[in-house]
């Protein structure tokens, strides 16, 4: 075939004269239109193979009006929460025949999340999923345009947009009821970043559920960021209380912090101090000892909010005005070493 080409690329025609079918239908077995009989279809597909064909998607999209192309809207970050949810979302995307473009900001203010998202209707994208874990995120997709379906992910389970996120309260309430079950008389709390809201809800499901049990309910210990330093820094006022036999810390790192700091002041864990993270990253099993913590499915995250993104594309413009979760996510504890009956 190479022969008969010469140097040039096979164009559509090559490939519907090797198939000995139109031009039309080439196009619609492209396309993936149903008006095609399986034994053509299947000449024209190894025409395309024979030849090496490669669709011009330019043309395509003008054909079809269709980019299958999705923009995803997060912010500059290694944090393992976030960085997971994007790779989620590019799976899922991957598994539907979409491709995505990223726009990662520096903050997440208004005028930020607004330019990138008309820089991805610039590119023509068929709809936008933003991760919005911070407040000020997701005051600001409260006015954006509505001609591009958008859903926000890990914005919480109550902000008033198209939203697809994991049940962090639920998550919360299930860690501290673990570790009152254990015999804990109450359950201490390591916070994150109060303008993040995992670290509210987080914080709202530990309360809750010392709430719900009768148990003294301390004063949350907050400041600085999601780091294993802030939870060093953090955890040294917390060891300074040897009341303290158990704490919920909002996230693995900060879990990890406080570990360090109750081994600096001679607190044993879990013997003297019950630990509990959030998260479950890959090197929770390897602390010393191994982290119990809650774990978050980021890939099933990334395929609802991937689903709920077509759904809204399929409504046409306006779609994404529905208010409310599309899905919450139910995580799960995972029990191991860094949690125990308290000291008798």
């Amino acid at each position: 075939m190479q022969n008969v080409l010469g140097d040039r690329a096979p164009v559509m025609a090559d490939v519907a004269r090797v198939a000995g079918v139109s031009q039309q239908t080439v196009s619609r077995v492209l396309n993936d239109r149903p008006n095609v009989r399986p034994a053509t279809r299947e000449r024209v597909m190894e025409a395309i193979r024979e030849l090496g064909y490669r669709p011009n998607a330019a043309a395509r999209t003008l054909v079809t009006r269709r980019t299958h192309t999705l923009g995803v809207i997060s912010f500059n970050t290694t944090l393992y929460g976030p960085a997971s949810m994007l790779y989620g979302i590019e799976q899922a995307a991957k598994q539907h025949d979409y491709f995505v473009t990223v726009a990662a900001l520096a903050a997440m203010d208004r005028r930020s999340v607004f330019d990138a998202v008309e820089r991805l209707r610039d590119q023509a994208v068929e709809g936008i999923i933003v991760i919005a874990p911070q407040t000020t995120a997701v005051s600001a997709l409260a006015n954006m345009p509505s001609d591009v379906p958008l859903v926000a992910v890990g914005c919480g389970v109550h902000a008033a947009l198209r939203a697809v996120a994991v049940d962090n309260e639920a998550g919360a309430e299930r860690a501290t009821s673990y570790l009152l079950d254990l015999g804990h008389r109450t359950v201490h709390h390591l916070a994150g970043p109060r303008t993040w809201l995992d670290a509210q809800e987080r914080e709202a499901g530990w309360r809750r559920a010392l709430t719900a049990r009768g148990a003294e309910v301390p004063e949350p210990v907050k400041g600085g960021d999601w780091s294993a330093r802030t939870g060093y820094d953090l955890g040294r006022q917390i060891v300074r209380d040897e009341a303290v036999t158990s704490v919920f810390c909002a996230n693995d790192h900060l879990a990890l912090g406080l570990m360090r700091a109750l081994q600096a002041a001679g607190r044993r864990v879990p013997e003297h101090v019950s630990v509990i993270g959030f998260d479950d990253i890959p090197d929770a099993e390897f602390f010393g000892p191994a982290l119990t913590t809650v774990r978050q499915d980021f890939d099933e995250l990334g395929r609802r909010a991937l689903l709920a993104l077509i759904r809204s594309i399929g409504t046409g413009p306006g779609g994404r005005r529905a208010a409310g979760p599309a899905g919450a996510i139910d995580p799960s504890l995972v029990v191991r070493a860094s949690t125990a009956r308290p000291a008798s």
